[in-house]
């Protein structure tokens, strides 16, 4: 089983959501987004308050190409928006130890950064979340 879910803030510099070419970039990430097509997942790109979102929502019988496109949006947003946040939380049963198959990790961005973190809330997930 392969699980996700998480939200990014799209912005190009962390002073400003928009330096000049956001609307430029939110056309091509939109396109990225559009041509992802998930069996049991989705992600969107919506804009609240003039901010703009992505979402990604999905759960996997295993890790397939679906982690493969995920990596790629998240380093896309990364590396094209470096002023961009947000949490991804994930687990798989074929995660190799950290965090393992019975634990969540969670890859966080902050100023277009990413890293990656045991979770502390929902792992291990028996007996936190499972019996």
């Amino acid at each position: 089983m392969y699980e996700f879910h998480g939200w990014f803030g799209i912005a190009e510099s962390p002073e400003e959501s928009d330096s000049g070419s956001l609307a430029q970039g939110v056309v091509s990430l939109r396109e990225q987004v559009e041509g992802i097509r998930w069996a049991t997942g989705s992600v969107e790109l919506q804009s609240h308050n003039g901010e703009y979102f992505v979402t990604v929502n999905g759960l996997m019988n295993r890790r397939r190409d679906e982690a493969d496109e995920l990596n790629s949006l998240v380093q896309y947003i990364a590396a094209r928006f470096p002023g961009s946040w947000g949490v991804l939380y994930e687990r798989s049963d074929d995660f190799d130890e950290p965090p393992g198959p019975g634990a969540f990790r969670v890859r966080f961005m902050a100023r277009g950064e990413v890293h990656t973190r045991l979770d502390p809330f929902l792992s291990p997930c028996r007996p936190v979340i499972e019996d």
